[in-house]
């Protein structure tokens, strides 16, 4: 998966002043969000059932992602948690340094992307030994917006993942 140079380059230049902050200690000083949190004040997120009715002979589904209608920033430079689904982009060795987080199964692969506020590209010192992509896992680290664009959709917002563990509540 290649991210063009300037879409990486501003999600450098978005978490390059992270490395001049010490890493807060991971036991609980973070912020729990959820998906609902990332979406502008009174948006509700897509319907999933929408999503499910696509039309999947096209063989490219970023071409059928919704609009998204703005991001939040309140979160940018704070260490969060977030649960997810991971779609991998990226391998070093048999782990996973680079990937989509995204709010259900198949988001990305099997159904168009949800809108880009609703995605998140996480990236890893410590590449993820996966399960695979039914695995629901809980994603810790300094987020930020951030917009991506991938070969399979458009992100808006960035996690430099500290840790990343199987979801458990």
């Amino acid at each position: 998966m290649v991210i063009s140079p300037l879409n990486r380059r501003a999600f450098i230049t978005a978490f390059g002043a992270c490395a001049a902050y010490p890493h807060v200690a991971l036991s609980d000083d973070y912020i729990n969000l959820d998906w609902q949190d990332l979406l502008p004040l009174g948006e509700t997120s897509l319907p999933r059932e929408l999503a499910e009715l696509t039309d999947h002979s096209n063989t490219n589904p970023s071409s059928q992602q919704p609009i998204s209608s703005g991001v939040r920033t309140e979160w940018n430079g704070q260490v969060v948690r977030i649960p997810g689904f991971m779609v991998p982009l990226e391998y070093s060795g048999t782990g996973v340094s680079a990937f989509i987080l995204v709010p259900f199964v198949g988001a990305c692969v099997h159904v168009p992307p949800p809108p880009s506020n609703q995605l998140v590209f996480v990236t890893t010192q410590k590449p993820y030994e996966s399960k695979g992509l039914y695995e629901p896992i809980n994603v810790i680290g300094m987020f930020g917006t951030a917009p991506v664009s991938t070969q399979l959709a458009d992100i808006s917002y960035a996690l430099s993942a500290d840790e990343i563990v199987p979801y458990a509540g």
